[in-house]
């Protein structure tokens, strides 16, 4: 069985190789096995040996994106590019040793079990919140969603501690999360990942926010990692003219291919923008170099991370699979979108005489200079601004969350027209006092509009939910305000 599963690897890995020689490589790994099976000092599982050491250390010579994927992986795999997961329906602020509710989602379980905004989770399955780091706390979390959860919650201004009993479900995880109009006829979209559906989701976001009769669109990939070719050429030719070409594929054993807008789509012709930042990878970044190329978007932002290699995914034996490099992706205008990788590996010279990305010049169709070999450069580059000290320990405190907590109990409701007034800004100086933080006269001074944007976020994110926080949060983004511009 195992063995069975080595020659499927050496197979994908090496092509079709002499017989002889195949047979050789076999007979010596088995040799080796055996020796080690029959004197290794402790047991050697079989699976132990050959899912966690020969395999991972076969992959590890290639290149850092090919893996082994085991059962309980392989199907994990599967459940995001269905865009469905486990949850409990919440969305929560976490900060080192706080887990505080800022939405629950209608109908999930932590709806129905009676989860509220401005709940503060103490304790998940008898584990001290409070004694956790943020590392810790995100690996509890997600661990919490997969088998029933048990949590101590204490409700705001009762002190007493309520125990809730959770069980994940199966809900849809749409990979496009946020579509409203920025201000009239300038649409905004983020698209966090690109799965089978997401294609269909933007066309359904630009169709809600006014379809073609849009002034001007803002598409956020920034903190994409990518996902589904497919779904990131539907994206992009949700843009483009028919015929226009949207990337070509090379590798050792790919014969050259191009893949083009097809014959029959009509595409939005209204100005557009596209946000990237270090986190927008592989097929985000497939989106933004060919809309770049073709001179159809301006990209705003941060340089991209730089992953262009086709990934294909082939099932083993055992419910296993294996995701593995077999080619890079390049853009239109003929730029590689991978970074270097370590010096000697293979991808090095997959492509064999081609010159490295880095050295060459590119164009886009207008002849515009665009560079090569390491991501997307933006056309207009905007870094987020530094957080000042201040600003850094209000945050790591967690005082704007449970604060916009106090203040909805104690003057709401709220309504959308909601602006955070002076004497809520002297509430929470009262508040941070309180709490042994008392910034001086000149530092308050500079930050106080940002202390008040970022209260009427956390305000919003309790009151209306946090695609509402999210909008305050945006029209005050740095990024979002260059990109705006850069279309209008």
């Amino acid at each position: 069985m195992t063995v069975g599963l080595i020659l499927q690897f050496l197979s994908f890995l090496a092509g079709p190789p002499p017989v002889g020689d195949l047979e050789e490589q076999i007979r010596r790994f088995t040799s080796v096995y055996a020796v080690v099976e029959r004197e290794a000092a402790d047991p050697v599982p079989p699976e132990k040996a050959i899912y966690e050491g020969a395999i991972v250390g076969m992959l590890r010579r290639l290149d850092p994106h090919s893996v082994f994927l085991n059962k309980e992986q392989f199907e994990q795999l599967k459940e995001l590019q269905q865009s469905k997961t486990k949850g409990f329906g919440s969305v929560v602020s976490v900060i080192p040793g706080r887990v505080v509710v800022l939405q629950t989602l209608p109908g999930t379980p932590s709806e129905k079990a009676g989860l509220s905004p401005g709940d503060e989770i103490v304790a998940i399955n008898g584990v001290r919140v409070a004694t956790l780091d943020m590392e810790q706390l995100v690996m509890l979390l997600n661990q919490s969603r997969q088998s029933q959860a048990r949590l101590e919650v204490r409700k705001p201004g009762n002190s007493r501690v309520f125990q809730f009993v959770l069980t994940p479900a199966e809900m849809e995880s749409p990979s496009v999360d946020r579509a409203f109009l920025l201000k009239p006829g300038i649409g905004y979209i983020r698209a966090t990942s690109f799965d089978l559906q997401t294609g269909a989701q933007v066309r359904a976001g630009i169709e809600k926010l006014g379809g073609a009769r849009l002034q001007g669109l803002l598409l956020d990939l920034r903190n994409n990692p990518g996902g589904a070719l497919p779904a990131a050429l539907e994206v992009a030719s949700l843009f483009l003219k028919p015929g226009q070409v949207l990337l070509s594929v090379r590798g050792r054993a790919v014969g050259g291919s191009e893949e083009r807008v097809p014959a029959t789509v009509v595409p939005y012709t209204f100005p557009l923008a596209v946000l990237v930042n270090g986190k927008s990878a592989s097929a985000a970044e497939i989106v933004a170099g060919c809309l770049q190329d073709h001179d159809r978007a301006v990209i705003v932002g941060e340089p991209t991370f730089g992953k262009g290699l086709v990934e294909n995914v082939f099932p083993l034996s055992e419910g296993t699979g294996l995701v593995l490099t077999t080619a890079f992706y390049y853009t239109p205008s003929g730029r590689s979108i991978q970074r270097p990788l370590h010096e000697g590996g293979q991808l090095d010279t997959v492509t064999g005489s081609l010159e490295p990305a880095s050295s060459r010049e590119y164009r886009t169709d207008s002849g515009r200079k665009v560079k090569g070999g390491g991501g997307i450069e933006p056309d207009i580059v905007v870094f987020p601004p530094a957080l000042s000290r201040l600003q850094l320990a209000l945050e790591a405190s967690g005082s704007f969350t449970s604060f916009a907590t106090q203040y909805i109990r104690e003057h709401g409701p709220i309504s959308e027209d909601f602006e955070v007034p002076p004497a809520a800004l002297d509430e929470f100086q009262a508040y941070l006092a309180e709490r042994r933080i008392a910034p001086a006269l000149g530092e308050w001074s500079n930050v106080r509009e940002w202390v008040r944007n970022r209260l009427r976020t956390e305000i919003f994110n309790q009151a209306f939910g946090v695609e509402k926080g999210d909008e305050v949060e945006l029209r005050r983004d740095p990024q979002v305000l260059a990109a705006l511009q850069a279309i209008q």
